[in-house]
């Protein structure tokens, strides 16, 4: 399986202009006693048939809380901006030259929004997919946590796809978003994701914890993370629309509004005090909180090192950072790899 994942990480993406010559998948989806692999190539669709253990098909969740981790890195918003993660993660040690796991037993966290606006979003999939596995081999672990637009692609909300996957989508013969179903490796596999997870003391989730979402129930990361999943539509059959989920006023403004897990973005925009932040800390009962979803020009420390902001504005694909925390210590990890400690003011 490894290898398999390797070489079609390394397969050449051709360019996508007015002609639709490109390059997209693999796109594996399950059928009873068989897997069936689509790719599409100079605008064909290409389908290979493989076996059942090619891949795995059962993706159980992890738990919410880990502790005693040495080092941690963190990052937001890649937005199908391939090439750019891969430089930032050479440069930070956290890959090889060859694109394998090099952090050891650190954990890396990605803070939500794989998905949407760039052309190379399967790429990324596929390759924290690999990732994944190989940390975990080596007694470290990636996190991918789902971000409003991972929601937003699994509830069929294309506002911000971009048009080679909207041409992949007519040549497959699949609304978008059945690229990604249960019926899928991918779309398995991103049904297992939490959304909320905390390492140390220090919780990550894509926009912020509010308030307002603390108030609404107990504060159970397992909980939440649980609730997140069961909230992911099913079958197409049974697929609900943003719409109806809306219906629901409660559960959506709690879950899915704007004061929620993923669309949050009071710690940038609400002139929140210091005394409100810590507040917020002693309910969670964590020292600080780590996001993405607001963007910045590189990653940012607020209101004295109790919350961090790890969107470095990736989606523009021209610059990126990592936030690095080791022994306690934050530091802004730039994208040759330069390493600047992050103080309180």
């Amino acid at each position: 399986m490894k290898k398999l994942i390797l070489l079609l990480l390394f397969i050449p993406v051709l360019s996508f202009g007015q002609d639709q010559t490109y390059f997209d998948g693999p796109y594996i989806f399950i059928e009873k006693n068989k897997l069936i692999e689509k790719k599409i190539i100079n605008g064909k669709v290409f389908s290979k048939i493989l076996r059942t253990s090619s891949y795995d098909t059962t993706y159980s969740p992890e738990k919410s809380t880990f502790n005693n981790i040495r080092k941690i890195a963190a990052l937001s918003d890649i937005h199908g901006q391939y090439d750019l993660v891969i430089e930032l993660f050479k440069n930070n040690k956290i890959i090889d030259e060859n694109l394998n796991w090099r952090f050891g037993k650190g954990h890396l966290v990605i803070t939500g929004d794989i998905f949407d606006r760039g052309d190379k979003v399967n790429e990324v999939l596929w390759f924290i997919y690999k990732l994944e596995a190989q940390a975990k081999n080596k007694g470290g672990r990636v996190h991918y946590l789902l971000g409003n637009h991972e929601y937003m692609i699994l509830y069929n909300d294309l506002r911000y796809l971009h048009e080679k996957y909207k041409t992949s989508s007519t040549l497959l013969n699949l609304e978008y978003d059945e690229l990604y179903s249960e019926k899928t490796i991918i779309g398995r596999w991103l049904r297992s994701k939490s959304t909320i997870v905390k390492i140390n003391n220090n919780i990550f989730t894509h926009g912020g914890i509010s308030e307002d979402f603390i108030s609404y129930g107990d504060f159970n990361l397992e909980k939440i993370n649980d609730t997140m999943r069961k909230s992911i539509p099913q079958l197409k059959k049974l697929r609900k629309s943003r719409n109806e989920v809306k219906s629901d006023s409660i559960f959506y403004n709690v879950y899915y509004g704007n004061k929620s897990l993923i669309w949050y973005r009071g710690y940038f925009k609400n002139n929140l005090t210091d005394t409100d932040i810590s507040k917020i800390l002693k309910l969670v009962d964590s020292d600080h909180i780590v996001v993405g979803h607001t963007s910045n020009e590189e990653v940012v420390q607020l209101y004295n090192n109790k919350i961090f902001g790890v969107d470095s504005s990736i989606k523009k694909g021209k610059y990126g950072e990592v936030l690095i925390i080791k022994n306690k210590r934050f530091f802004r990890g730039t994208l040759n790899g330069k390493s600047i400690e992050l103080v309180s003011k």
